[in-house]
């Protein structure tokens, strides 16, 4: 089976970082699939142009080019249906579909606002330099000053968790008594923050935060084994 994943990452090649890329890194442990890492950087578009994609994730299967995660996800469940069902029918997929762009909106989103002007620490200076450039025009100000007050952002963040927290005081996961791509939509954005950030998202008796853990424990420790920060 010839499967490659094009990864976001910075100057270290094994520090993978890229929300997107992390919800089809869990998805792919799910269906017991493993892919080759290809190491991709914002600055290497043109590694990826004849994919026809600018950013990633990218999937090869047998070379074929499968890009955006949601796309990536459907394609490992439609591929692969005799391994573990990522959605647990077309009712979870179209629920999933829901969340996924709730996690694009409020979790990575809402996280970027708390995280934007450490990830650029991470990065070569090349990197950096677009990184900085193109993200300060889309939020029309420094990266600084975007974060500037995320001592008090973080509270109104962890507000708009309050309906996932519900949940999860009912049942361990978002996806009932296991985890599935509803899951891994929301994970991709904690992990996002914990491999480029210090930063403290979460208060250690927040339902949430024991979710969390739970998914970093996942695939005999994956997510928690990725070099990043203990927060």
């Amino acid at each position: 089976m010839s499967l490659k994943l094009y990864e976001l990452v910075g100057t270290d090649a094994s520090r993978p970082f890229s929300p997107y890329c992390w919800r089809i890194r869990m998805a792919l442990a799910h269906k017991g699939l493993s892919a080759d890492s290809l190491p991709w950087r914002f600055t290497e578009k043109s590694t990826i142009a004849p994919h026809g994609s600018e950013r990633v994730p990218v999937l090869l299967h047998h070379d074929k080019p499968v890009v955006d995660s949601w796309t990536i996800a459907n394609y490992l469940e439609d591929k692969f249906p005799d391994r573990p069902s990522l959605f647990g029918g077309e009712g979870g997929r179209a629920m999933a579909r829901m969340l996924n762009a709730w996690g694009d909106i409020a979790i990575v989103g809402g996280i970027s606002l708390l995280i934007v002007a450490d990830i650029p620490k991470n990065l070569a200076e090349v990197d950096a330099e677009y990184f900085r450039k193109s993200r300060e025009a889309r939020f029309g100000k420094s990266l600084d000053e975007v974060q500037a007050n995320r001592d008090t952002g973080v509270v109104a963040f962890r507000k708009s968790l309050e309906v996932m927290r519900q949940t999860l005081k009912k049942q361990p996961f978002i996806g009932g008594d296991a985890p599935n791509y509803a899951d891994y939509i929301v994970f991709g954005g904690f992990q996002w923050s914990r491999v480029v950030s210090p930063f403290k998202l979460l208060e250690a008796d927040d339902p949430v935060y024991a979710w969390r853990e739970k998914l970093l424990d996942a695939f005999d420790g994956m997510a928690r084994k990725s070099p990043g920060f203990a927060v």
